[in-house]
């Protein structure tokens, strides 16, 4: 009997803790500020969470935990230690699990890093977003690039794997700030970064002020272009090559959570706003929460469940999402397990038009975007997949 297809990819758990300090003005995520949190009582709606969806899927191997927000670096220690031991209790873990929590580098979060390891977490990944003071302060950041930096050393003193994010192509920043910037972060024996060019998403603070014309020098098209290459040529040149299109990582470094969400394998997503997919009796299902903190926490007391939706995926769908997130990676997708997923093939004039274009490569029987079709990616998807 062939195994489900879930298991190329593996089975990961996606934790979502929704609070921050302060709402950043370029965040689109689900994330709400609030002058008090019952830690207890979010800590065992977690733990009744896990058992849930534990007992839907016994006996799988745990590949990964992702401690995702918001700001988690505000969770309590002895709340992730509880998330853990009941991890660890509801399923197999793997002997390699990653447990990712992401944190922001001030100096009262980076005390708890220990605490965070005794727990079990063992991969930190920073919210750094840049390294000057003057671009913090514009992007609504609380900490200074001083703080980051003892921030990232404490966190390597204490975990073997550290990642952290950058933002590019902010305001009146030239292709020579970005250039010094991104060297500065590559000389920091860092092995994970996640570089993401700043878009202005709606609904955030960002996009209100470009709507009145307050938010003046964002690069044009072309320096913003030329601000991916020169990440890719200097990350590349330090041995951080891109495994996907925003995350550059030696082999050994890649984050194994997201390559559980690129490679369309499962996930529980448990938290509020946190999305899910499952493989339940051959069907793969897309599972939501609420948005709402109080409305999920309230939803889990109440009914013994913070899920509002599961909804079955057909064959096409899931087809869809393996080619959109697969082609995200350097690796690409293979023709042939999507062909497994979905029962249909891509079609072949279009393959064959974008390879004459230089865009995508077939080798293996994997098809990949080359390194001129990774920025231009959205088209591509849109011809696919027409």
């Amino acid at each position: 009997m062939s195994r489900p297809d879930w298991e190329t990819a593996g089975f990961g758990l996606y934790i979502h803790w929704p609070f921050c300090q302060a709402k950043c003005p370029y965040c689109d995520f689900n994330s709400h500020v609030v002058s008090h949190i019952d830690q207890t009582r979010w800590a065992n709606a977690y733990v009744s969470e896990i058992r849930r969806v534990a007992s839907e899927t016994p006996d799988r191997v745990l590949r990964s935990v992702f401690f995702g927000g918001g700001t988690p670096s505000l969770m309590a220690p002895e709340v992730v230690a509880a998330v853990l031991d009941t991890v660890r209790s509801a399923w197999p873990t793997a002997n390699d699990i990653e447990i990712t929590l992401e944190a922001n580098p001030t100096s009262v979060e980076a005390g708890r890093f220990q605490g965070y390891r005794d727990a079990g977490v063992n991969r930190i990944s920073m919210g750094v977003q840049a390294l000057n003071d003057a671009d913090l302060r514009g992007l609504g950041r609380l900490h200074t690039a001083a703080e980051a930096k003892a921030a990232y050393d404490i966190a390597r003193s204490v975990f073997d794997r550290v990642s952290f994010d950058l933002i590019y192509a902010r305001q009146h920043q030239s292709l020579t700030d970005w250039s010094a910037e991104l060297g500065e972060a590559l000389s920091m024996a860092i092995d994970h970064l996640s570089l993401y060019q700043l878009t202005i998403e709606v609904g955030t603070a960002f996009a209100d002020r470009q709507a009145r014309g307050g938010l003046a020098g964002l690069p044009e098209d072309d320096l913003a272009a030329d601000m991916y290459e020169v990440t890719q040529e200097l990350c590349d040149k330090a041995g951080l090559p891109a495994y996907e299109i925003s995350n550059h990582a030696g082999d050994l470094a890649q984050s194994q959570h997201n390559l559980i969400y690129w490679r369309s394998g499962d996930w529980a997503g448990i938290g509020p706003g946190a999305h899910g997919r499952l493989t339940l009796d051959g069907t793969r299902y897309a599972t939501e929460t609420p948005l709402a903190p109080m409305a999920w926490i309230g939803a889990v007391e109440r009914a013994g469940t913070g899920e509002t939706l599961r909804q079955a995926l057909s064959p096409e769908d899931h087809g869809v999402e393996y080619i959109m997130m697969g082609l995200r990676l350097r690796d690409g997708v293979e023709l042939d397990r999507l062909r497994c997923i979905s029962g249909t093939n891509l079609a072949p004039d279009r393959i064959d038009h974008l390879q004459g274009l230089g865009l995508v490569a077939v080798e293996n029987g994997m098809l990949r975007t080359t390194a001129a079709g990774r920025p231009v990616l959205n088209a591509i998807l849109r011809d696919l997949l027409i």
